[in-house]
């Protein structure tokens, strides 16, 4: 126990980093949830060309998530977060310089290249530093701080675009006086650069402990890989991973385009509005699951919270405009804790290979690109009511994981009462 305490504060200052990283990638990637429809109209797309654009975001992780393992056991966790940033700051700025449809694609993909990096460096780095038996509890924290930040982008994205005379600043008018007349929302982006820059200077100055990961938290060799992938275990939470951020996406990039389509609410204001209250929701439910996951087995709360976002999502889909407004965050309420407990659950059922497992479960981030993709596609085929219905099929497969996960190492809980 004392070994713990001690592991746990020696490592401290890297949970605290590994929480800035989450709120940056979240900033930064669930922008395009509020600013989709001004895209859409910004550049004349059909809902499938609209929906190629999370998709070549989210196709990143596909492609460089397992890549990413083996650059972290090469050149180490610094210089992977060095990079992503460096990159980030780059890709920012020239899409902001340059806005087009291709440019913002091509910046989309890279920025989602730097997010795998991220992603695969920081969640190992976080079950390290706090101890595995308390990597649910720190996954879910960290999804608080990633809700966090998905509730204030679109602020900041609502700041930059109100033209107002008397509400709007002198920094907001600067920054769109960068950026076409008609685009003002590009200039998001230069704040983007800015940010990157930032955590540049910050992971590049931050003292590393000089430890040594174990053998199965490094990203091993292509037999680790080849070996987890023939389980069928490994591959079943690799669509779990899949499913869900698809689920999320699915639901956070469609919000604004489904108010504005079906019930006619400005997507620059009451639309923006609901993605944010989404993602506040999600912060809220983070905070009501760091307290259920210490009194109740995670698969248990997993099973739960996704009934009653099936039952959620049908609302916010076939009810009337006041009742999609509140089923739409309480959506984001009752989701929030299932990437953390499908992330714990998939890393504490093997016993070795960790940093290859995180890998293969961060490329099921590309769901993230696969379903929103699906769901505006079936938008234009039938309606985008029909499409938001395909989310019943990623929830369901989520819904099961909670009947047959069989961890090593379940959640530590605490014991309400006493056996007699």
């Amino acid at each position: 126990m004392n070994n713990q305490n001690t592991i746990t504060k020696k490592y401290y200052h890297i949970i605290i980093l590994v929480m800035l990283v989450f709120f940056v990638i979240s900033f930064i990637t669930n922008i395009l949830n509020s600013i989709i429809v001004d895209v859409k109209q910004s550049f004349d797309l059909s809902l499938t060309l609209t929906g190629l654009l999370p998709f070549s975001f989210f196709i990143a992780y596909g492609v460089m998530s397992i890549p990413a393992g083996f650059l972290a056991e090469k050149y180490g966790d610094k210089t992977l977060l060095v990079a992503s940033f460096f990159v980030m700051m780059l890709a920012s700025c020239g899409f902001a310089l340059n806005p087009s449809y291709i440019t913002f694609t091509i910046t989309l993909f890279s920025l989602g290249c730097c997010m795998a990096v991220l992603q695969v460096v920081i969640n190992p780095m976080l079950r390290v530093a706090g101890g595995e038996e308390h990597f649910a509890f720190n996954s879910v924290l960290a999804q608080l701080v990633f809700g966090l930040a998905s509730f204030a982008s679109p602020y900041l994205y609502k700041y930059l675009v109100n033209t107002n005379g008397s509400e709007t600043s002198d920094m907001a008018s600067t920054l769109r006086a960068l950026v076409p007349e008609h685009l003002p929302w590009v200039s998001l982006y230069f704040v983007f650069s800015l940010i990157a820059s930032i955590m540049l200077i910050i992971v590049f100055f931050v003292k590393y402990p000089k430890v040594q990961k174990n053998e199965d938290e490094k990203a091993g060799d292509k037999n680790s890989y080849f070996s987890l992938l023939k389980d069928k275990w490994t591959l079943l939470y690799f669509l779990g991973i899949f499913c869900y951020v698809g689920t999320e996406q699915g639901i956070g990039n469609w919000i604004s385009q489904f108010l504005y389509e079906y019930h006619d609410i400005d997507p620059q204001v009451l639309g923006a509005d609901t993605v944010a209250y989404f993602w506040a929701m999600l912060t809220v439910g983070c905070l009501l699951g760091l307290l259920l996951l210490k009194v109740m087995d995670s698969r248990k709360l997993l099973i739960y919270a996704t009934l009653i976002t099936i039952g959620a999502v049908i609302l916010a889909v076939t009810g009337s405009a006041e009742i999609a407004l509140i089923a739409f965050p309480l959506i984001g309420f009752f989701i929030s804790v299932m990437w953390s407990i499908i992330f714990s659950l998939a890393l504490n059922s093997v016993k070795s290979h960790h940093g290859s497992l995180s890998g293969i479960l961060c490329t099921g981030i590309a769901g993230g690109a696969i379903v929103p993709f699906i769901v505006g596609w079936i938008g234009e085929l039938v309606n985008l009511k029909t499409g938001m219905f395909f989310l019943m099929i990623p929830l369901l497969f989520i819904l099961s994981i909670g009947f047959w996960a069989n961890p090593l190492v379940t959640n530590k809980t605490i014991r309400l009462k006493k056996d007699s």
